[in-house]
C-alpha cells in the first residue's frame, strides 16, 4: 500500500480502514475526492475534476467487518494538481500523521509538521492548521487542559498517600473553584534538605504555554558536589504572579539573608546596555574578595558607562557582591533554578498535571541515580570540593608557614603574606570565609601545625552529607486511570472540582523568559538623562542637540 494504488478484490479490516486507506491515496497522489456514497454497508467515490474518469467502489463482505473492492477505474486524466492544498488533509488527518511524532517529541512545531508534510506528500497546509492539530494530539495524548485542573486535587492526594510527610496542596478562588496555586514539596526533599545540602535556597519561575498560562516557581539548593537539588515547586495564575513573591519572601524569612542572582544581574545589564565589558567587570566586581578590588572595578565600570553605573545603584554590594554578603553564599553568586527549568522545558505547553508528573518522574531518576553513584565514593568530602582540597594542598606545600600562636599563622608565599586563625575559620585572603572550605593558606597552617585538614571543612561539603540528601526514596504514584477513581470516591464535590484559571493563553507565540524571585517585585527603573535633566533616555541617545539645531534653523 506505500504506492497507495488499488486492486479489485483487495480487502481491509473495516470501513474506518478502508476510507483512510482511500483518503491517504488522494492526498499521496494530488487528486481531490468526491465521495458519492458512504455508509457501514458501502463506499462509492470518484475524483472531483470534471471529466475524470476515476472511480472506485467497495462493500461490506457478509457476515464480517472486512470490506472488499469491487470496482475499480483508476485512470486519471485530471493532471492530479492538487499541490497547494487538500481537502482531505483535515485537522483529524493531521493528528493521525503526527501523532507518533509527538509522542517521541513534545515540542514538535507546526512548522514542522508544515515541512514534514511538504516533503512526505507533496502539499502545503495552512500554519493555522498545523498548530490547531497539535493542539488537539496534545490532547489526545496527555488530556485536555481543563480536566488537569480537575484532577490536581486527586493527585496531590496521592503524592501525600504515596510519600508521606510530603507537601502538595492547591488552593483555588471564589465560589466557582477557581485555581489560583499549587505547591509540592516531596518529603525526600524536604529530609534531605534539611540534613545535607547547603543552608541556601535558590527562587525562580518559568512561564508555562499551555491553555491557561500560569507560571512555575521553584525553590533550590545545592547539595555537597555542587549540583542541583530541588526542594519544592508550585504553580500560580497570572494574578497571584503581580501580589509581590519577593514581599512575601522578606516576610516570612526576615532573619535571613537574601541576595540577587549574578547570572540574572548580569543578563540585565548587558540587555540595559548592550556591553559585554560590563558583564565582565560585574563578575569580577562581585568575585572580589577585598573591597579595595572591589571599588575598582566599580571605578571601571563608572569608566565604560556612568549610566551603567547608575543603574547598578538600585541593587546594594550587599544583595550580590561576595566581599558585602552578610551571610555565607560557600562561593554560590548565582542560583541553579534555571537547571531545574531545563527539566520541563519541552513539556510547558502541556496539562498542569503533566508538568508536575514530569518533574516527579525526573526527581525519582535523579534521586536513585544520585544515591547509586554516591556509594561509589570513598573520600571524605564530595567530588568537587576533594578536588578543591586537593589543589589547596599542592598549592600550600610550596608556602612558608610562620605560627604566632596555637590559633594564629602568617602564611608566605612568592606573592603575597596572609594571616590565618584556625580557631575562627579565617584567612586574610578572605577564600575560607567565603567559601566555606580552607583556603590554601589555611590548608598550610592546619598541616604545619599537624592537625586534620578535612575536620575544619564544612559537615555540607561531605560525601556523608551527599549521601543524606538522597537517602529517602521518592516513590511513584499510580497511574492516572487508578487515582482518578479513587478520585472519584475520596474527595469531597466542592474540593474535587478545581476549574481553570479565568485568564487564557493570547494568540501568537509566547516570549521565552527567565524569571528570577527579584524580577516578581522589582518596580521599573526610571532612566535619567545627565545631558538635560529629562527621564525616559540616557546622555547617549539624548536628542537634545538636535532640538537646538533645528530651532536655530
Amino acid at each position: 500500500m506505500e504506492d497507495h494504488s488499488f486492486i479489485v478484490g483487495q480487502e481491509f479490516p473495516d470501513v474506518k480502514a478502508f476510507r483512510n486507506a482511500i483518503k491517504e491515496a488522494a492526498i499521496a497522489q494530488h487528486f481531490e475526492l468526491r465521495i458519492v456514497k458512504s455508509d457501514l454497508i458501502r463506499y462509492i467515490a470518484k475524483c472531483a475534476a470534471d471529466g475524470c474518469p476515476w472511480r472506485i467502489r467497495a462493500v461490506k463482505l457478509p457476515n464480517a467487518p472486512t470490506f472488499a473492492i469491487r470496482s475499480l477505474d483508476a485512470t486519471h486524466t485530471c493532471g492530479k494538481n492538487a499541490h497547494s492544498g487538500h481537502h482531505q488533509a483535515s485537522v483529524d488527518w493531521i493528528v493521525n500523521f503526527i501523532e507518533e511524532r509527538l509522542r517521541d517529541n513534545i515540542n514538535y512545531k507546526p512548522k514542522d509538521i508544515l515541512r514534514d508534510i511538504y516533503e512526505q506528500y507533496g502539499i502545503t497546509i495552512p500554519y493555522k492548521q498545523a498548530w490547531r492539530a497539535k493542539e488537539r494530539g496534545l490532547q489526545a495524548i496527555y488530556g485536555s487542559s481543563e480536566e488537569g485542573y480537575y484532577l490536581l486535587p486527586a493527585y496531590c492526594e496521592q503524592i501525600r498517600q504515596t510519600n508521606p510527610g510530603s507537601v502538595a496542596e492547591v488552593f483555588t478562588s471564589g465560589s466557582d473553584n477557581r485555581f489560583q496555586q499549587l505547591f509540592v514539596s516531596f518529603y525526600a526533599s524536604i529530609r534531605g534538605f534539611l540534613n545535607g545540602c547547603l543552608p541556601i535556597v535558590g527562587l525562580g519561575g518559568i512561564q508555562l504555554k499551555s491553555k491557561y498560562l500560569g507560571t512555575l516557581l521553584s525553590a533550590t539548593s545545592f547539595d555537597a558536589d555542587g549540583g542541583l537539588f530541588p526542594l519544592a515547586f508550585g504553580v500560580v495564575d497570572e494574578k497571584v504572579m503581580k501580589k509581590g513573591v519577593g514581599d512575601a519572601v522578606k516576610r516570612k524569612f526576615a532573619s535571613s539573608c537574601h541576595y540577587i542572582c549574578m547570572k540574572h544581574l548580569s543578563e540585565s545589564i548587558v540587555r540595559e546596555f548592550k556591553n559585554p565589558r560590563l558583564v565582565q567587570l560585574l563578575w569580577k566586581a562581585a568575585y572580589a574578595t577585598t573591597s579595595i578590588g572591589f571599588k575598582e572595578k566599580m571605578v571601571e565600570i563608572e569608566e565604560i558607562s556612568s549610566e551603567a553605573a547608575k543603574w547598578l545603584q538600585q541593587y546594594p554590594p550587599s544583595c550580590w557582591a561576595l566581599i558585602y554578603s552578610e551571610g555565607t553564599r560557600y562561593g554560590h553568586l548565582s542560583s541553579n533554578v534555571e537547571e531545574f527549568n531545563q527539566w520541563i522545558i519541552e513539556s510547558r505547553e502541556l496539562p498542569i498535571i503533566q508538568v508536575i508528573e514530569q518533574i516527579h518522574t525526573k526527581l525519582m531518576a535523579e534521586f536513585e541515580e544520585r544515591r547509586a553513584k554516591s556509594k561509589l565514593w570513598f573520600s571524605i568530602l564530595a567530588p568537587s570540593p576533594d578536588k578543591h582540597m586537593i589543589e589547596a594542598m599542592n598549592h600550600a606545600s610550596t608556602y612558608q608557614v610562620l605560627q604566632s600562636d596555637e590559633v594564629e599563622f602568617e602564611i608566605i608565599s612568592a606573592e603575597r603574606s596572609d594571616i590565618v586563625n584556625i580557631k575562627n575559620h579565617s584567612c586574610s585572603c578572605r577564600d575560607w570565609q567565603l567559601y566555606g572550605l580552607p583556603c590554601s593558606h589555611a590548608v598550610a597552617a592546619l598541616i604545619s601545625s599537624k592537625k586534620d585538614v578535612y575536620a575544619f571543612t564544612e559537615k555540607c561539603f561531605t560525601v556523608a552529607s551527599y549521601c543524606e540528601a538522597y537517602a529517602e526514596e521518592i516513590h511513584p504514584i499510580p497511574s492516572k486511570i487508578e487515582w482518578k477513581k479513587d478520585g472519584e470516591t475520596v474527595m469531597g464535590d466542592e474540593i474535587r472540582n478545581v476549574r481553570p484559571p479565568k485568564v487564557r493563553r493570547p494568540p501568537g507565540r509566547p516570549e521565552k523568559k527567565r524569571m528570577c524571585v527579584e524580577d516578581l517585585n522589582r518596580e521599573k527603573h526610571t532612566v535619567h538623562c545627565s545631558r538635560c535633566n529629562q527621564t525616559g533616555h540616557y546622555k547617549s541617545t539624548c536628542k537634545s542637540d538636535v532640538h537646538k539645531s533645528i530651532e536655530q534653523m
